[in-house]
């Protein structure tokens, strides 16, 4: 490009082929502002940009996050008459999605008087990119009411709405209408698929389409990744992590934040610590995501020490990074150190959110601070607006449970805004197991078989209270239900690594297969 530049410098008179060439080798380039700035020294020259400049310039102006500038381009556009011309349009519908616009996105594409695959393209993906997935299934089913045929763009485009909805079957038959337009072959397209599939749970169509796969890229190991490690596969994510670095194949942001996901399941420390050497080796210890995973997985695997090292280096904290730091300290029951490390995050001006709160309520739990919970619950509402969650409700009953204010606990619990749910309720039935309150155990296993009467853990929970009580016959009674519900005690299990070797051990074995 820098040879490109001196050539125009050289000619006498650039007219606007020369001009909109050397704008499109920029914009093609990259993140780069040359474009914007040859933009303007166009204008200086008093040389009218035409219907081929502005998609270059409106697609630079997305890929900068440069709204205010994209803005002072669309009133170019509607300045110079092209407000008509439909590449124009459907540049500009990405760009305002792209930059978080996405009602700017459609007052564009509703005023456009003719539609094209790219303008219906655009809407689509701008709605999936800005989380509005109902969205962009109606524009997908107003595009195929008009007669539009979709191409492989448009279905890369409307898969991530379904995996995000997780609505499978629609999904599926997204995927039999490509293979019916010939497009299975489409590297993007079944990189998709391998997303949409492993989002619903459905990991064997995954690994199939990934192994029939004549060509793979980085994306393509990524989607398979991450269908392991979101369906709680996780030796099986590292070992095909092994398997793409033995093929020499690149990795990116997006493998490290699966693989250390993964490790953090494990309780992987040796994998985990390997992992952040290969991410220090390829200069990624400074993006933010790999380093709120990073801090996440040594919490986790029980080394604070290290996950406040990752915590200091950090060269800009946010308010995820302040929440895990927190929410690190809390499962270990440091709960003075969470609270010191709030203090300072509140001194250096950032706010929390939910999950910082729940975190925080977490240690206060742990440690046994009542009246310092109650303290932060209640600033939730009055200091940052906030409503509690269910989760942080959940803390609450947890944290007076703990401390034997069982009706206290009860109290608060009547007293939610919000429809307590079974975590709710499950935290009572464990604290009145802790203090032996039968009566209240009853009163709330009640509400528990009654909300949710196919998970054992509370049958099981209420039978220990009875047994800790003396109490055989109701013992017997709970069983003889569970076996009438046909429930079963998941049994414990427990994993050790070995040489970065995953060896896992179940209750009531007594060999490990080798």
């Amino acid at each position: 490009m820098d040879y490109a530049h001196k050539l125009f410098d050289e000619i006498p008179q650039p007219d606007a082929f020369a001009w909109n060439t050397l704008i499109r080798g920029y914009a093609d380039l990259g993140p780069c502002i040359q474009a914007l700035l040859l933009y303007k020294q166009m204008h200086l020259s008093g040389l009218s940009p035409d219907h081929f400049t502005f998609p270059f310039v409106v697609r630079s102006c997305a890929v900068l996050s440069a709204l205010r500038e994209g803005r002072e381009v669309h009133c170019n556009v509607i300045k110079n008459g092209f407000n008509s011309d439909v590449f124009v349009q459907s540049s500009l519908v990405s760009m305002y999605a792209q930059n978080g616009e996405a009602s700017s996105s459609e007052l564009v594409f509703d005023e456009m008087g003719v539609k094209n695959i790219v303008s219906w393209t655009a809407m689509i993906a701008g709605y999936v990119q800005n989380g509005f997935y109902l969205k962009s299934l109606d524009v997908f089913r107003r595009m195929v009411i008009s007669g539009t045929q979709p191409n492989a763009v448009t279905l890369v485009s409307i898969l991530p709405a379904c995996a995000g909805l997780e609505y499978l079957k629609l999904g599926q038959l997204i995927h039999g209408y490509g293979i019916k337009l010939g497009l299975d072959s489409d590297l993007p397209l079944v990189n998709s698929m391998i997303a949409l599939y492993g989002k619903c749970g459905n990991v064997e169509i995954a690994r199939s389409l990934f192994d029939s796969m004549g060509v793979r890229n980085m994306v393509s190991w990524n989607a398979m990744i991450a269908t392991y490690e979101q369906n709680d596969m996780d030796s099986e994510a590292i070992k095909l992590f092994h398997k793409m670095q033995n093929q020499k194949v690149e990795f990116d942001h997006i493998t490290m934040v699966s693989i250390i996901s993964a490790c953090a399941s494990l309780g992987a420390l040796n994998t985990g610590k390997w992992v952040h050497e290969l991410a220090n080796s390829k200069g990624l210890e400074s993006n933010v995501a790999v380093t709120n995973a990073l801090l996440d997985m040594y919490a986790k695997c029980g080394s604070i020490d290290l996950a406040r090292n990752v915590f200091d280096k950090l060269p800009q904290k946010g308010v995820v990074s302040w929440s895990a730091m927190i929410g690190a300290y809390a499962a270990h029951g440091h709960g003075e150190d969470a609270l010191r490390l709030f203090s300072k995050m509140q001194r250096e001006g950032l706010k929390p959110n939910s999950f910082t709160f729940t975190s925080l309520l977490t240690a206060c739990r742990h440690s046994g601070l009542v009246e310092e919970g109650m303290r932060q619950f209640n600033s939730m509402r009055k200091d940052y607006s906030i409503v509690p969650g269910v989760e942080q409700c959940a803390c609450m009953v947890d944290l007076l449970g703990r401390a034997g204010l069982l009706t206290d606990a009860y109290k608060f619990i009547e007293r939610m805004p919000i429809e307590p749910d079974v975590g709710v309720w499950g935290a009572l039935l464990g604290a009145c197991r802790i203090h032996g309150n039968i009566e209240m155990a009853e009163l709330v296993a009640a509400r528990l078989f009654q909300l949710d009467p196919q998970t054992v853990t509370y049958y099981v929970l209420m039978s220990n209270i009875y047994a800790e009580a003396g109490r055989w016959d109701d013992v017997a009674r709970l069983r003889e239900l569970m076996k009438e519900r046909e429930l079963k005690k998941i049994p414990g299990r427990s994993l050790v690594e070995i040489n970065r070797r995953f060896h896992k051990f179940h209750s009531g074995l007594r060999l490990h297969p080798a």
